[in-house]
């Protein structure tokens, strides 16, 4: 067994439990998770202890043990979990996300203001289950509270050797043997379910399990110390007499086989005696066919077993083979191996369309139809390609749980998350660098857009405030809303406030999405005090920067006194899109083929430019349009017949005026320098197959130069700069 790749799995996991018991924590209602969650959130932490246990990592295994000692009181009805009890476990799985993350760095060790957080949530434990299990957390509480005279008491021992056991030395009868010098096996149940085929086995590997029932004077601690020298190589479990029909549920679920039948289950868990099953399935056998009982119901109703370790049996049956269906369909895949594959393809792409244009050129009808051909494979591939790095939106929509649940606490304010559209998908490069301005989008609504409970009810609304995550496709974009039902933009402050920082001048007359637009100068707030999440102005002018970087737009709709929404649209890959080529004068350009609408012929009292001019009438619409050959600069007189490609974008159409149309083309998306990344209406750029560079034009940033061209309202220097946008 490599510990490496083993360790790393154990990392994996381990975040992924912990995520889950976030979830579980931050999707219980006023009245607290439900049963199942509870369980969830039990199991979740047990996995995590015991996995810790096989590799040494006493920190974890030790403050996971108090955390799952009050987990188990919470089970069992003992504890409520009121809204201290969660932001308590919420906090505990912090700190192990941060044991663990030191794991992953190669450090398990722990910094002084760490050991005195984990102090700190240990003794807030320890007010839930009492001092005794915190003082002494490698002790399970039933063994700190048994008489020092015990008698002879029953426990369950279920170990699953590892296959490198007989390689370091150890042979697993001997320990069956010391386990008879502190107590009696009165049952012993081996396990070959592991054992492979006779052709395919390793003798040198050891593939056996043991299910044990053990009666011994000695207490859990000494139960373990015997198999101490195979820790970390084996998978030991030990119930104790005082377990709960719960703890031998927990048990069934976590038995590693696979294809065992019920009887099977349970007498491996130690639940049922082999006679028992036995005398089971011949009362069974002697039932009238067609109205023969189940074996769980003939082991309940003759007082065999307890119902629930028959409805965990049966459950472990119903995962096993739902794991079965998921594990023929779904493998692990390394990031940077998708992304060199997304690379590769991209080549693949630009290879094709330089053997398209050799074919062309030499008119060879031959080559010409193969190259077809092999296009629409590359596309396909292409297509597959993407698909494997789109991801659901809903695992980042489900972090602002947790952003929502403590910022709402630290602010005194009362409000309800409400995600849709987490099934809507997009790139993964997309979803990791949206999650950091998203964040700063939904802590402002907390902040600024939904007020206090007293303001709310004077208000006549309701004291819970709704905050809103929603995604959707259009128009070849991913559009994701963040809105609240809270008090809105004060439109008068945020003018009177750029009025005053020199950004508009004074009587100008804006629109509202002008006027909102404002928020996101650097620097702007309308903040009377500064608080740690806000007032600074520092924020809103990332966002807007971040999502310009990922080629998105980002716009307001606000309505004072009834709430906000702010919709931010990004491109659904940064990696390979449908282009439509144009030409302007002698170079080349992109245009991204999902937002093109159609295209029309520029009509001749339109040929040139002047006032009035930048409009044309389309079957009775007015359509603003934008010369391309003045926006670039482009060299050469212009064409005799100049064409209008019709786009759009935000629900809104416009114009841009080429030389000629030449088509569709895959276009892999090339960054460009830092020498040119601050030119405004390209958003990249792409190799052509005859290998010139041609340009992706920027429709949003030359969408917005249309506004500002048309509102002609803000104040000169600020009109200057955004106008180079068109």
């Amino acid at each position: 067994m490599n510990l490496d790749e083993a360790l790393d799995t154990f990392i994996i996991e381990a975040r992924e439990l912990l995520q889950a018991m976030e979830d579980a924590l931050l999707g219980a209602g006023r009245e607290g998770p439900d049963n199942d969650a509870v369980n969830a959130i039990f199991r979740a932490a047990h996995t995590i202890k015991g996995s810790a246990g096989l590799f040494g990592l006493d920190g974890i295994v030790a403050f996971t043990h108090v955390l799952e000692s009050v987990l188990d009181r919470a089970r069992g009805g003992d504890l409520a979990f009121d809204s201290d009890l969660i932001s308590l476990l919420l906090a505990c799985g912090d700190h192990l996300r941060i044991l663990v993350d030191r794991v992953s760095s190669g450090d398990a060790g722990t910094d002084e203001a760490e050991r005195q957080l984990g102090a700190e949530l240990v003794a807030k434990l320890g007010r839930y289950m009492g001092a005794t299990a915190v003082t002494h957390p490698a002790v399970r509480p039933e063994a700190a509270s048994a008489p020092k005279e015990a008698a002879e008491r029953p426990w369950h021992i279920s170990v699953r050797f590892g296959p490198n056991v007989l390689r370091n030395g150890m042979d697993p009868l001997s320990f069956l043997n010391y386990l008879q010098t502190i107590g009696r096996i009165m049952r012993v149940e081996i396990l070959t379910d592991g054992m492979p085929d006779v052709a395919t086995m390793d003798p040198e590997s050891c593939y056996l399990g043991f299910e044990l029932a053990l009666v011994t004077k000695a207490e859990r601690a000494q139960i373990e110390s015997v198999f101490e020298f195979v820790r970390d190589d084996c998978e030991l479990r030990v119930l104790s007499p005082e377990s709960t029909p719960a703890d031998y549920a927990d048990l069934i679920r976590a038995l590693p086989e696979d294809d065992l039948r019920l009887g099977e289950i349970l007498v491996r868990c130690g639940t049922l005696t082999q006679d028992v099953l036995a005398h089971a399935l011949g009362t069974q056998a002697m039932e009238p066919i067609g109205h023969a009982r189940t074996i769980g119901e003939i082991l309940v109703q003759e007082g065999a077993v307890d119902q629930g370790a028959v409805d965990a049996g049966l459950e472990r049956q119903r995962q096993t083979r739902d794991r079965k269906g998921q594990e023929s369909q779904t493998v692990r895949v390394d990031a940077q191996k998708l992304d060199l594959l997304i690379d590769l393809v991209g080549e693949l792409v630009i290879a094709g369309s330089a053997v398209g244009v050799i074919g062309q050129k030499h008119k060879m009808a031959a080559l010409t139809e193969a190259v077809s051909t092999l296009s629409r494979l590359v596309e396909g591939v292409r297509d597959r390609a993407l698909q494997l790095r789109m991801v659901q939106i809903g695992a980042t929509f489900n972090r602002f749980k947790r952003v929502v649940h403590d910022v709402s606490q630290e602010l005194g304010k009362d409000i309800e998350l409400v995600i849709s559209g987490e099934e809507t998908e997009l790139d993964k490069t997309v979803v990791e660098q949206i999650a950091d301005p998203l964040t700063h989008l939904v802590r402002n609504a907390i902040d600024h857009g939904i007020e206090s409970a007293d303001a709310r009810q004077a208000a006549g609304k309701p004291v819970r405030g709704t905050l809103r995550l929603n995604a959707f496709h259009d128009s070849g974009s991913i559009v994701i809303e963040v809105s609240d039902d809270g008090g809105g933009l004060r439109r008068d402050r945020i003018l009177a406030k750029a009025v005053e920082r020199g950004l508009v001048n004074p009587g100008a007359t804006l629109s509202d999405s002008e006027v909102y637009g404002l928020i996101f100068e650097p620097g702007f707030s309308t903040a009377a005090a500064v608080t740690n999440l806000s007032g600074r102005g520092v924020g809103m002018d990332v966002v807007k920067r971040n999502v310009t970087a990922l080629r998105g737009t980002i716009e307001i709709d606000s309505k004072e006194g009834q709430g906000s929404r702010f919709s931010v649209r990004l491109p659904l890959t940064l990696a390979i899109i449908d282009g439509f080529l144009v030409r302007l004068g002698n170079a080349t350009f992109v245009v991204p083929l999902d937002i093109v609408d159609e295209c029309v012929e520029l009509p001749p009292e339109n040929a040139v430019g002047g006032a009035g001019r930048d409009y044309v009438n389309l079957r009775g619409q007015v359509l603003p349009f934008v010369r391309l050959r003045e926006v670039f600069s482009a060299d050469g007189e212009p064409a005799k017949r100049q064409n209008i490609v019709v786009v759009k974008h935000a629900n809104r159409r416009l114009g841009l005026v080429v030389d000629e149309l030449l088509g569709e083309a895959q276009t892999v998306i090339k960054p460009l320098g830092r020498l040119f990344q601050g030119l405004s209406g390209i958003s990249g750029s792409t190799i052509l197959g005859d290998g010139r560079v041609a340009l992706i034009v920027d429709v949003p940033a030359l969408a917005q130069g249309v506004e500002v061209r048309e509102s002609g309202a803000l104040s000169t220097g600020r009109r200057a700069d955004m106008a180079t946008a068109a």
